[in-house]
């Protein structure tokens, strides 16, 4: 849990650092930065998913995962748990972009290869070096976030304290258990995910993609790979 705390630490710090410069960046400037953002985001998202060793693994657990996900639609539940903040914490105050960053950042901070590998390595090994990095990515991305969107930011840390812990908790347990080859097919769907939020905050279309009901799909490697092996040996 200490990678993941350090994390945590981080995205505040750096959303507290944004929040203290965002009345001091323009507008245009705002705009500018979140669209750069969205680059580095799309950027991150295709070097994870290209890492992918079983295209047709991406495709079936992200279609199924996005299904689970709608039917369960967890980005309106998350968007519902912000809302409730804002209402609660934000009374009286301007803030028309506090459920946006919140899930936009949480679903950022929470998937991709090192949230998974890093959780992964700390359970495992005690080593928190992999968490530490991404704490200090995140904390810069948190200032970038923060400045352009608001306050939503910080409270993304919440998620992922909890998404973190549970997953280095996990792993202590099942992770002996998990092969290299379910790690990169998860890290590549998660990459995917990442693709779409960049998209969103590019503006590419009018509609945005619904990404958080895409995070079940991120799950689905660890029983599609040891399936698909089991059959390919009795074939």
């Amino acid at each position: 849990m200490i990678g993941t705390l350090i994390n945590v630490a981080l995205i505040i710090a750096g959303s507290v650092i944004g929040l203290l410069f965002k009345n001091k960046i323009s507008e245009r400037l705002s705009g500018a930065v979140v669209r750069v953002l969205g680059l580095c985001v799309m950027g991150i998202g295709i070097m994870n998913m290209i890492g992918t060793k079983d295209l047709l693994c991406l495709i079936i657990c992200m279609v199924v995962g996005t299904i689970v996900g709608e039917a369960i639609d967890i980005e309106r539940r998350m968007e519902n748990v912000a809302e409730k903040l804002r209402v609660t914490l934000m009374k009286n105050r301007e803030n028309g972009s506090f459920v946006e960053a919140f899930v936009s950042s949480t679903v950022l901070f929470c998937v991709g290869a090192m949230a998974i590998n890093g959780s992964i390595e700390a359970g495992l090994n005690h080593n928190y070096s992999i968490l530490v990095s991404k704490g200090v990515i995140d904390g810069v991305t948190a200032i970038t976030f923060a400045a352009a969107l608001g306050i939503g930011v910080i409270f993304s840390s919440v998620p992922l304290l909890v998404y973190q812990g549970a997953l280095t908790l996990l792993a202590q347990f099942v992770g002996p258990h998990l092969g290299a080859d379910v790690i990169v097919e998860m890290s590549a769907v998660g990459g995917t995910i990442i693709l779409g939020i960049g998209i969103n905050m590019l503006g590419v279309s009018d509609k945005k993609l619904r990404v958080g009901n895409m995070l079940p799909a991120i799950f689905l490697p660890i029983g599609y790979v040891p399936l698909v092996n089991w059959i390919t040996s009795l074939l």
